[in-house]
């Protein structure tokens, strides 16, 4: 009898999202067939990588091949499925080091995880690919000298200014004057040192869920974000009482499906796998690009799982939809 193949649910990371990512791969790995696969959650904290499943604990990574000991007996991977959000997990650095390796897992590659993990060059790609509306924005740098007067006077009043290499829960602000500026260049800048400022879309928020495998396209209902806060932040991501997560989204049958073929047609331009969430604003029936979510937030009460059980499918299939079709087993 062949033996089950070895999985590594990856999690943790080295950005502000460390502990959203330890819930999410703990969902992940709850939900990956134990009948089928041995599952091993391998937290990554710099350069600290161990197992964290009961039975083996506290057991290294070795980090020339990918691999660990246990009584002696070195015991290696199939897959890999990477749940950190922001680096190394989201933006390619980690994508490349299982390339290496030769070691298959799932999600985006190398390219397409850099260039949706930088806001800036990634709505600059977008832009020329007509698919979809693209606010105007600038890109500044860590120590570059900037002027704030010129930027708002290009991009108007309010405006968001975020990390541009980095997630969407920390660092970013919502400008409505000039005084505020400075000060939210300083918040994002502790996030990323490229910091991109765009122009305000004022509309619904909407986002949109999409996996693809070789057999079929699974693209999931719509949520409206009903925000008490100002915009989406961190507390009303993850604190009840500060937004509504609509699904499906209030919202046309057809604009639905609008949106529906425009985060296919985006997944496919940018080479995306596994599951992807993109984000946009809905503002006289156009919709406008917010950004890709290539390690999307997977806690049961995160969007896509929310989705996911909307669509009347389970993270248990979802998972072992990708994972077939990755390794074929």
């Amino acid at each position: 009898m062949n033996e089950k193949p070895n999985i590594a649910v990856l999690s943790g990371g080295n950005s502000s999202e460390f502990f959203i990512s330890l819930k999410s791969a703990d969902t992940v790995a709850a939900h990956i067939d134990k009948e089928k696969y041995n599952v091993f959650v391998v937290q990554i904290k710099g350069n600290e990588w161990t197992l964290m499943n009961d039975l083996n604990c506290g057991l290294i990574i070795n980090k020339n091949d990918f691999s660990f000991s246990d009584n002696g007996q070195k015991e290696t991977f199939d897959l890999v499925v990477p749940v950190i959000h922001g680096t190394p997990g989201e933006n390619g650095l980690l994508q490349a080091y299982f390339e290496m390796l030769a070691i298959p897992y799932i999600g985006s590659g190398v390219l397409a995880s850099a260039l949706t993990f930088n806001k800036y060059y990634c709505n600059t790609f977008l832009r020329n690919s007509k698919i979809v509306n693209i606010a105007e924005s600038v890109l500044i740098r860590d120590k570059q000298p900037y002027n704030s007067a010129e930027i708002i006077s290009k991009l108007g009043l309010p405006c968001f200014v975020k990390p541009s290499a980095g997630g969407s829960s920390f660092g970013v602000s919502k400008v409505k004057s000039v005084n505020e500026f400075d000060k939210a260049i300083e918040i994002a800048l502790k996030e990323s040192d490229e910091v991109i400022i765009e122009s305000f879309i004022k509309g619904a928020e909407i986002q949109c869920g999409i996996f693809k495998t070789n057999e079929k396209v699974f693209v999931l209902p719509l949520v409206e974000i009903v925000s008490k806060n100002e915009f989406f932040d961190y507390q009303a991501k993850y604190d009840p009482n500060f937004a509504e997560e609509i699904i499906p989204a209030r919202i046309s049958n057809e604009l639905t499906l609008k949106c529906q073929n425009i985060t296919s047609q985006l997944y496919d331009a940018l080479n995306c796998k596994g599951i992807v969430r993109m984000d946009f604003i809905l503002k006289d029936d156009e919709f406008w690009f917010l950004e890709v979510n290539t390690v999307p937030g997977m806690t049961n009460e995160s969007l896509v799982p929310q989705m996911i059980r909307k669509a009347g499918l389970t993270i248990k299939e979802v998972m072992n939809s990708l994972i077939f079709d990755k390794i074929g087993k």
